[in-house]
């Protein structure tokens, strides 16, 4: 039986408008959809609320898996900076909450190559002890092409020195493959620390080094040992969200129902593959 919650991150078909987005995920099959603080602000900033969003969502027999993202918490200067870093984290975790998401991505900073890694856990403890009072968990995520935190083994080190029982990480396995982690590890990763996998694969041109976000392809299009992952994931215990996140230009010129549809059906290919039974 397949153990994974199967979720449309709604960067995929991101031209489209955010009913439109929870539409495609419910008309195509979904059982959840990862949605985007940017979506959210510009939705209330057109003067309409989170509780119409939530009431799609729910009309649509969905659910929010979790909201993408936290910025600047990590590396922003002690003082009036952090005050307000942290200021917008809380902004974007009571929007999360609002929608019922268990989890909020805590993204890295692109423009640093400098990682303290003392810094970064206790920046992330305190992002938790800030969940926690909220309602929902910072997952903290690696980015392949990212300069600081761009391997897992990274992103492991921070949540485990935070010392906070809600610590997580999100796996991707693009940024698995982009920033050279591998694959191997997956299996040493406890379900309770991985908050959500996104799901993807990688083209074997142009070179992986070069490699970017929009390079992204449908599962089981590209090279990526997607199978091995979800195995070793399934023996793991993980039976959390799995979550399409592709950054594609050419899909986003395509039908976005379409362009759903097809990704949810390539999902259960790879599972399929796997010898873990659809839902």
């Amino acid at each position: 039986m397949n153990p994974f919650t199967l979720c449309l991150n709604t960067s995929t078909i991101r031209p489209a408008s955010l009913e439109d987005k929870i539409r495609a995920a419910a008309t195509a099959g979904y059982q959840a959809v990862e949605l985007w603080s940017d979506d959210l602000t510009a939705h209330e900033a057109a003067g309409r609320s989170l509780s119409e969003v939530s009431a799609w969502v729910e009309d649509a027999g969905l659910r929010v898996a979790s909201v993408i993202a936290l910025f600047n918490w990590m590396d922003s200067k002690d003082g009036a900076e952090k005050h307000e870093a942290f200021f917008e984290a809380r902004r974007r975790m009571e929007q999360a909450a609002a929608l019922g998401a268990r989890h909020i991505v805590a993204s890295p900073v692109p423009d640093s190559d400098a990682l303290d890694m003392q810094r970064a856990a206790g920046r992330y403890r305190e992002l938790l002890e800030l969940g926690r009072e909220i309602g929902v968990i910072p997952a903290m995520e690696f980015l392949g092409f990212f300069h600081n935190v761009y391997r897992l083994d990274q992103a492991l080190q921070i949540a485990h020195a935070a010392e906070h029982e809600d610590a997580c990480i999100v796996l991707d396995p693009f940024h698995l493959f982009r920033g050279g982690s591998g694959f191997d590890k997956i299996a040493d990763v406890p379900a309770n620390m991985i908050g959500i996998c996104h799901f993807n694969d990688a083209p074997a041109s142009p070179p992986r080094i070069d490699q970017r976000d929009e390079h992204r392809v449908y599962p089981g299009d590209g090279i990526l040992p997607l199978v091995q992952m979800l195995r070793n994931l399934a023996a793991g215990g993980y039976q959390g969200a799995l979550s399409l996140e592709l950054f594609n230009p050419s899909y986003w010129e395509e039908d976005a129902a379409s362009v759903a549809s097809v990704g949810l059906e390539k999902m259960k290919a790879v599972i399929s593959t796997s010898q873990l039974s659809d839902r």
